[in-house]
């Protein structure tokens, strides 16, 4: 993965931070970050829903510092940003129907620590501070595709949430000249995202059940559709909107997707194919909050950020099959 860098500066005179860089999105950041020799990565993480192991490559590399830690921990926030040149912000407590069975610990990780992060940021001076913000936020808005400003009313606790770190973003760069951009991601896909537990995304949890030959359920009737996104095009997206000498790029929030439609069941479908398996799914009712179509328009990414979502959804598909079966010991460690 990355055989070709999204930056062209030198990486080695710079620091960054990864806020839950031992989860899914976080960690392929910091393979990226060092992969390309970057001076300094640290990672901060309460390893809630991470793990050490997606890091485990990098234990030696002098470059890279571990911090384990919480968000929702002022002088944590501020101990992990010193000397910090651009702040990765992934962490945070994901999931619709977690929010939904856990309100009160979503609100208080995804916005009380996105707060922390935000001071923590602006008092160390960051040069810039990108963060991961979500499709979610687009709610019950039918209009496809969905374009950065026109969104709906939320329809859970976690879209409420990623919601107000938009707001905050914004008055942030108003009030003290933070400056940010928000990603809004569009169900990223691929290596080292955890297929277990109740929470588990579905194309890894497809892809386990297909390999150990198990049936997966569809919530609904499978006809939802989803803007499937492969996580090189997201790490592409954090590296460019870091390190984008473009100020009209800042303080402002991206689609980050690959303008591509598809439904679970197709999704499901091509996965059965890629893995040779005549198991099919069962279906169950629909899941309370969810969105029944999403879809991007990337074109104000494409512009400002030069975003070029090179992995598509087949291509992705197969990486990710073939990742997870050839990484069997790895997935039953999570």
């Amino acid at each position: 993965m990355y055989e070709f860098p999204f930056h062209t500066q030198d990486l080695s005179k710079l620091s960054f931070l990864v806020t839950g860089g031992a989860g899914f999105i976080g960690s392929n950041l910091v393979d990226y970050l060092l992969k390309y020799k970057a001076g300094k990565v640290v990672v901060l993480d309460n390893l809630s829903t991470g793990y050490l192991k997606n890091l485990e490559f990098h234990s030696s590399n002098k470059a890279f510092q571990f911090i384990e830690g919480d968000i929702r921990d002022l002088q944590t926030c501020l101990d992990a940003c010193e000397g910090i040149d651009y702040v990765f912000h992934e962490a945070a407590l994901g999931s619709v129907p977690r929010s939904i069975n856990d309100p009160i610990t979503t609100n208080q990780v995804n916005i009380d620590g996105f707060l922390n992060m935000l001071v923590a940021a602006r008092d160390s001076k960051v040069k810039k501070f990108v963060y991961a913000a979500s499709s979610s936020t687009y709610g019950d808005s039918k209009k496809l595709p969905k374009v950065e400003n026109e969104i709906g009313r939320p329809l859970s606790p976690y879209a409420v949430t990623k919601y107000v770190n938009e707001l905050y973003a914004d008055v942030f760069g108003k009030t003290y000249g933070l400056k940010s951009i928000g990603l809004r991601y569009f169900n990223i896909y691929g290596p080292k995202q955890n297929p277990h537990g109740a929470y588990a995304a579905v194309i890894p949890l497809f892809i386990t059940n297909l390999i150990e030959d198990k049936a997966s359920t569809i919530n609904g009737d499978g006809g939802q559709t989803r803007d499937f996104t492969y996580i090189e095009n997201a790490v592409q997206a954090n590296i460019l909107a870091a390190l984008s000498d473009n100020e009209e790029a800042s303080n402002q929030v991206f689609n980050i997707a690959v303008h591509e439609r598809n439904s679970l069941k197709v999704i499901y479908e091509s996965l059965q194919k890629i893995a040779n398996s005549n198991v099919g799914p069962v279906y169950g009712p629909d899941r309370i909050g969810d969105i029944r179509d999403s879809f991007a328009d990337i074109t104000k990414a494409q512009t400002y950020l030069k975003y070029d979502p090179k992995v598509k959804i087949q291509d992705g598909l197969k990486r990710t099959f073939n990742w997870f079966k050839d990484n069997a010991e790895f997935i039953l460690r999570q």
